[in-house]
């Protein structure tokens, strides 16, 4: 074997999903016997709701098993249209919608449809783990444009405009934001829109997060703001999170055709089509009863109440109310310095460890996402878990001096 390496530079310099690991690390613990409560995982512990599941098992039996067209049926994607218009107020035609293997694959084309090298991509942080390294792999550079929690880390054009550089082609928008709820203002999206205009530049916008909002904040697409806008976004979302249906794997996309097609020529050299049966199942969750969604969200309303209203009654710990998502994002440094069984806490790693080892509470670490000194813990988990891990937690907390 010569010396030459056999793993490529562009997979040497990603690293792996942080969420993923220690969602890992909490099932191996649980695999020992270890009673683990995990907070890592961003999956809803909700059932996919029995009408959308009868669609896929209806369509097993009459035989739809096959290949599909590599965007997707095109049944699919006229609900996915049916679904902007209704709720985005957008107008999209069935040749500007691609379906793929979740909503990270639709991104994934994307990035290597529209980046390359010597491009740079906004990314405001607190960032979903998988943005910068997804851009990455496209030859473009991630440039992190930090959030200020005192503006419950919703994203402004002063933040942008702090950063900017002529090299930067694409401003990525989540919105609610992974990891910290956040959901970008409309007068913020109207003036982000009139730069990217005036910029010449194009907007991917992740929206996986959009039905689950709170205190009457309403979700507003950037696509939705003008026809000008509109012709320069991706509008990227997927059935996941709103409809419990994470391992169905439906992602898609809306945006102007040219790109759109250009991802679906991708897709056609790589997955092509994702399954039908699941297809099928996505139609009836876009045209089917919406009551099931509603009555989660009201649920995790519940949830993250409680939870926030728990960390902030610790000494050391602060959190902000999540605008929507399903996550909290508490302030850790308060315990940096404290002793614990003759050991200093230092950093954030200090304490994921802590609530590991004397709490057995799995969470993920803010530099994960880009913003140390912070810790994402998920809702999408029974009261009672929540519950028990926050007494858990407090009970950790507590013996630090």
């Amino acid at each position: 074997m010569n010396n030459k390496s056999s793993i490529t530079s562009r997979i040497k310099n990603i690293k792996p999903s942080a969420t993923r690991l220690f969602a890992d690390k909490a099932e191996a613990l649980k695999a020992k016997g270890i009673d683990v409560i995990s907070f890592s995982q961003g999956e809803p512990d909700f059932d996919t709701p029995d009408n959308i599941k009868n669609a896929s098992i209806s369509a097993t039996r009459a035989g739809f098993t096959k290949y599909t067209t590599h965007a997707g049926l095109n049944e699919l994607r006229e609900a996915i249209c049916y679904k902007f218009k209704r709720e985005n107020s957008l107008e999209y035609d069935p040749s500007q919608i691609i379906v793929s293997n979740g909503a990270k694959q639709v991104l994934f084309n994307a990035f290597m449809t529209i980046c390359e090298a010597g491009d740079s991509v906004f990314v405001p942080t607190p960032c979903y783990v998988t943005f910068p390294e997804q851009i990455k792999l496209a030859g473009a550079d991630p440039i992190f444009v930090p959030t200020k929690e005192e503006n419950n880390f919703r994203v402004t054009l002063e933040d942008l405009k702090s950063k900017y550089t002529p090299s930067v082609k694409v401003i990525l928008l989540n919105s609610p934001n992974n990891p910290s709820g956040a959901s970008i203002m409309k007068k913020d999206l109207e003036e982000i829109a009139k730069f990217v205009i005036e910029n010449d530049l194009l907007v991917i916008t992740d929206e996986v997060y959009e039905k689950l909002i709170y205190d009457n904040n309403k979700h507003k697409s950037m696509a939705s703001i003008n026809q000008k806008i509109k012709d320069r976004t991706i509008t990227i979302n997927s059935v996941s999170k709103t409809y419990a249906m994470t391992g169905w794997r439906v992602g898609y996309a809306a945006g102007p055709k040219e790109i759109i097609s250009a991802m679906i020529k991708l897709q056609g050299h790589s997955t092509g089509s994702i399954n039908e049966m699941a297809q099928k199942a996505a139609i009836e969750a876009f045209t089917g009863s919406q009551v099931k969604v509603t009555e989660m969200v009201n649920e995790y309303a519940k949830r993250r109440e409680y939870m926030v209203n728990r960390l902030n009654s610790m000494k050391g710990v602060t959190c902000n109310y999540p605008d929507g998502a399903f996550y909290v994002f508490p302030k850790i440094s308060g315990l940096y310095g404290k002793m614990f069984k003759g050991n200093v806490l230092k950093n954030e790693g200090d304490v994921v460890n802590l609530l590991l080892d004397e709490a057995q509470i799995t969470g993920v670490p803010g530099s994960a996402f880009e913003y140390p000194d912070y810790l994402r813990l998920t809702f999408a988990t029974s009261m009672n878990n929540i519950k028990e891990g926050m007494d858990r937690i407090e009970a950790a907390v507590n013996k630090l001096k």
